[in-house]
C-alpha cells in the first residue's frame, strides 16, 4: 500500500522491480493499480478458470424410447432409469415412437405418456408437455 502515486512514478517502481503495472480497478477515482508479475498473474487465473470449470454441472439429456403398448414389466424398468437420471441431474426425454397403424389411437400414447408424468411426479416437473412430432410423441422432464 504505497498511497496515491503518479502514474509514471509507478511505472518506474515496477520497471525497478523488474515486475509490470497492473490495472485493478480503472473505474475508481482515482484507479487503483499493483505491481506484479504479469505471467504468473495470468498463470494464476487460467489456474481459477479451470477450477471453476470442473466444478460445474453438465446437465445431459437422457432419452428414454418406448412404444403405446408397452409391458407393465418394461414400464417399471424404463420408470427406474427416470428416477437414476434424474436423481443423477440430468434432463429426460421420452420418445413414444408409433408404428403403422398406431397413429389412429394416439391417444393410447398420451395416456402412457400421462401415466409417466404422475408416476414422476415427486422427482421431475415437466419441462415440455407432450407433443406430436411425425409419428412420435415427445415430453421433456427435468429435476425438481
Amino acid at each position: 500500500m504505497l498511497g496515491i502515486v503518479a502514474t509514471r512514478e509507478a511505472m518506474k517502481m515496477a520497471f525497478s522491480l523488474g515486475l509490470d503495472l497492473l490495472e485493478v480497478s480503472p473505474n475508481a477515482e482515482p484507479p487503483v493499480a499493483k505491481i506484479v508479475d504479469y505471467g504468473k498473474f495470468k498463470y494464476e487465473q487460467q489456474k481459477k478458470k479451470n477450477e471453476a470449470r470442473k466444478k460445474q454441472k453438465v446437465i445431459d439429456i437422457k432419452e428414454i424410447k418406448v412404444r403405446p403398448n408397452i409391458d407393465e414389466n418394461d414400464y417399471k424398468v424404463k420408470l427406474n432409469a427416470m428416477k437414476r437420471f434424474i436423481n443423477d441431474g440430468d434432463k429426460v426425454k421420452i420418445t413414444l415412437r408409433f408404428r403403422g397403424r398406431e397413429m389412429a389411437h394416439q391417444e393410447l400414447g398420451g395416456q402412457v405418456l400421462e401415466r409417466f408424468r404422475i408416476d414422476m411426479e415427486e422427482h421431475a416437473k415437466v419441462e415440455q408437455m407432450p407433443r406430436l412430432e411425425n409419428r412420435q410423441m415427445i415430453m421433456i422432464l427435468v429435476p425438481r
